[in-house]
């Protein structure tokens, strides 16, 4: 029989903080992603897209390109005992073959682990002890994109004589950029390295590279994930339909877009809250940002982080990134 384990909570994630972002959400008919890993059932929806069509588990290239990076990772980091900090860790396959390789290059390791739901958490737990059995494991779930204060919770080191090594794997293209960029920038110390990887969009051409990437999106799996929100609020699926398109931003940006949109008018009831949605409205419900390596490099130099080096999967549409602070201060974005 399994033991208890601990699991802390960011203020982020309490109920009044939850409830006030659902609201938000249909107000502003935009969705806040972590709805989507909310429950068991959306995690294990997740779970399955992501071995289904994510090309870490598709493709043997992004694997050993992922190694690569990790491989080099292990080498540059200098002191003998390193505290992984996975943000985002899913599944927590990445991570885990991460703690694998430092552990063989003699590191000693330990791990802090967080996502936005304590189902997705103990699911990233269970796979970095599957692979790494006995490594130190430290949960935290918390919401990204409003836990300003996040650098003073992770700020109490495990152990002083670690080298921290931040995370970010697979998350980059579902937040804003002007608001997951200064809270990873915030977030690291002058000797701090931060690993992060990005979907790209494949060839010389950034459009033509980011609709080649729609069947990743626009798939059965995918659709009954992000239709799995709506339909826990009582959304019928007869209700309106579910399109999913590329969409240029104000920033240069191209992302990859799931909108819900209403054929027959539906309320939708909240506690003692009411939100109407006409015929013809719509709510968005997804979005997905593809980048080229040029743009990451510029968004993160943008922000004070310098991408000391880069590895690219033969297909072009993955990229991970080893980053520190830059102390020459930060570059301006480039648009693509």
């Amino acid at each position: 029989m399994s033991s208890p384990v601990q699991i802390a909570i960011h203020p982020s994630q309490f109920p009044g903080a939850v409830r006030r972002e659902l609201l938000e959400s249909l107000r502003s008919r935009k969705v806040n992603h972590k709805f989507h890993y909310d429950s068991v059932k959306q995690t294990q929806k997740w779970l399955a897209l992501h071995e289904a069509y994510s090309p870490a588990r598709t493709d043997p290239d992004c694997a050993a390109t992922y190694d690569a990076g990790f491989i080099a990772a292990a080498e540059r980091i200098g002191p003998a005992r390193v505290h992984l900090i996975a943000l985002g860790c899913g599944g927590g396959q990445k991570d885990a073959r991460l703690l694998q390789l430092l552990r063989q290059n003699g590191k000693q390791i330990a791990c802090t682990i967080s996502d936005v739901s304590v189902a997705m958490v103990l699911v990233g737990r269970d796979g970095i002890l599957g692979a790494v059995p006995g490594a130190e494991c430290h949960l935290l779930v918390c919401d990204l994109a409003t836990a300003a204060d996040l650098p003073e919770v992770l700020a109490p080191p495990i152990h002083p004589d670690a080298t921290r090594l931040v995370t970010f794997f697979g998350m980059i293209p579902n937040f804003e950029p002007q608001v997951i960029l200064p809270r990873l920038a915030a977030l690291l110390r002058p000797a701090d390295y931060l690993l992060v990887s990005a979907n790209l969009a494949p060839g010389p051409d950034y459009a033509d590279g980011v609709r080649r990437m729609l069947p990743l999106y626009d798939n059965e799996l995918t659709r009954e994930w992000l239709l799995t929100f709506l339909l826990d609020l009582g959304v019928e699926r007869g209700n309106g339909d579910l399109g999913i398109a590329v969409e240029d931003t104000a920033g240069g940006l191209k992302r990859i877009v799931a909108d819900f949109r209403f054929t027959r008018p539906r309320q939708i009831r909240v506690g003692d809250e009411t939100f109407d949605f006409p015929t013809g409205d719509a709510i968005r419900l997804f979005f997905s940002y593809r980048h080229t390596p040029e743009l990451i490099r510029s968004q993160l130099g943008a922000h004070g982080m310098k991408v000391l080096d880069q590895w690219i999967t033969k297909s072009g549409d993955e990229g991970i990134f080893i980053c520190q602070r830059d102390q020459q201060g930060a570059s301006s974005i480039r648009p693509p």
